[in-house]
């Protein structure tokens, strides 16, 4: 059955409601006839215990003592709830009757010996009877029967039934149709929250879900809408600003390699210009390859649950001391160009392993950063070390620094702090941002502080 969200919180309600409901129904229909069966079974019990005294036993014979009084009575008073008195044997054959029972009789039970009630037809109309036994020196010698119409509490059932079931049927409905006004009402914000969502588009992510007055449940899947569509405007604001970098970041040496080639063919030149012009445009083809590579690398960290996307040994480990020692003697010749003095403290043991694929991504960009920004005679202070909570690399370097405001975005693709003042120093702003995923996907931690003139540390827990 294909009901809305509201029918089947009103049908749902209604359904509980029905059950309960029917239970004190019942209930109460049961309490009312138990009670009006007491009542008789009381007087029945009384009529009963009170015409055994009036029973005179002559043999085999029993019989009523003063009947000719109850025909008296019985022309002379109108009964409006008449009591039928009978007397049998034990074997259950009749030995004397009430005279409002003329030609008719009560049925025995034999098997109802000590005053049991129960519920008979007579003249095929409802009775409530009462059987007890008559006892003459502790042997039973009979039965006294009394009986009453239930003709009127079969009535009162049926009315009191029909009533409750009328009264079920339309609670139910009314019950039915409240609640869905009421659902309607509450799953109002639920419609807001449809209604704002259908107007989100990629290019109007800045729109936000009402929250509702009341802190319920509504109010925390607003809220947790809103929090998704602000990480989504921050994700796709990102991406957008990543891809305009990117694209400049490609279409500057690809202006430079065009504008050189058209140069070159402008008119003949001479073989050395042509050497160094074709030596410039290889110089932008490499800086583009290095881009490329570098972006090509963020995009596989950023969909690290995608396997194919990394070598084969990339859960290959080896210890960082070591890892430490072969970067530095990739960067041997900036090194000694910019004339840096090695401060190399490596207090850990060789145990001290670190996931080589992603260690080498980190300790390459934070050295090769180092390098590049230090200035010339400067010392380069590294230290490894390993205590308890794991291997800590840290590298300090007496270069330019970066500024206070400048910090919160380091690691985002293709900043580059106060760029235009060092236009001589190559980079392009994405090695910060590969060091990071790499140290996020190893759950390492990466610290940078820096003081502007002074110089930056870099700390890397593993």
């Amino acid at each position: 059955m294909n009901l809305s969200f509201r029918n089947r919180i009103a049908l749902h309600y209604m359904i509980a409601t029905a059950i309960i409901v029917a239970v004190i129904f019942s209930v109460v229909y049961f309490v009312v006839q138990e009670t009006v069966y007491q009542n008789l079974d009381s007087d029945l019990t009384y009529e009963a215990e009170k015409h055994t005294d009036e029973i005179k036993i002559l043999g085999d014979s029993i019989q009523f003592i003063n009947k000719e009084e109850w025909e008296e009575i019985e022309h002379k008073e109108i009964q409006v709830n008449p009591v039928f008195i009978q007397i049998f044997d034990k074997n259950g054959n009749t030995m004397d009757k009430s005279p409002n029972l003329k030609k008719d009789a009560l049925p025995f039970r034999k098997q109802v010996e000590f005053g049991g009630h129960f519920n008979e037809n007579l003249i095929k109309k409802p009775i409530r009877q009462i059987q007890i036994p008559i006892e003459q020196n502790g042997k039973i010698k009979g039965y006294v029967a009394a009986a009453m119409s239930l003709e009127s509490s079969n009535m009162v059932f049926l009315k009191l039934r029909n009533v409750l079931i009328v009264s079920y049927l339309l609670l139910l409905a009314g019950l039915y149709y409240s609640s869905r006004f009421l659902a309607g009402r509450s799953i109002v914000p639920i419609k807001n929250i449809i209604e704002t969502t259908n107007r989100i588009t990629k290019n109007n992510l800045n729109e936000r879900v009402n929250l509702p007055d009341h802190k319920d449940e509504l109010f925390h899947l607003s809220s947790s809408i809103n929090e998704l569509l602000q990480r989504i405007e921050t994700a796709v604001a990102k991406e957008r600003q990543f891809t305009s970098d990117a694209s400049h970041e490609l279409r500057t040496p690809l202006s430079s390699l065009r504008g050189t080639l058209e140069v070159l063919i402008r008119k003949p030149r001479e073989q050395n210009e042509y050497e160094e012009k074709i030596k410039y445009s290889l110089s932008e083809i490499d800086r583009m390859t290095t881009i490329i590579e570098q972006l090509l690398l963020l995009a596989r960290l950023d969909s690290k649950s995608n396997k194919n996307a990394f070598p084969s040994n990339i859960l290959v480990s080896a210890p960082l001391s070591i890892l430490v020692d072969e970067n530095l003697s990739r960067f041997k010749k900036e090194i000694s160009s910019k004339n840096l003095t090695l401060d190399l403290d490596i207090e850990t043991s060789k145990e001290a392993l670190v996931q080589q694929y992603y260690a080498n991504l980190i300790l390459d960009n934070i050295i090769s950063n180092a390098i590049k920004y230090s200035t010339n005679n400067s010392i380069l202070h590294i230290t490894v070390s390993d205590n308890e909570s794991g291997v800590i690399f840290k590298i300090t370097d007496e270069g330019i620094g970066i500024k206070k405001e400048d910090m919160d975005q380091l690691f985002h693709p293709f900043f580059r702090s106060d760029a235009l003042n060092h236009k001589e120093i190559f980079g392009n702003g994405l090695g910060l941002s590969i060091a990071k995923k790499a140290a996020d996907a190893i759950n390492a931690k990466l610290n940078l502080e820096s003081v502007f003139g002074v110089g930056t540390t870099v700390t890397v827990k593993f």
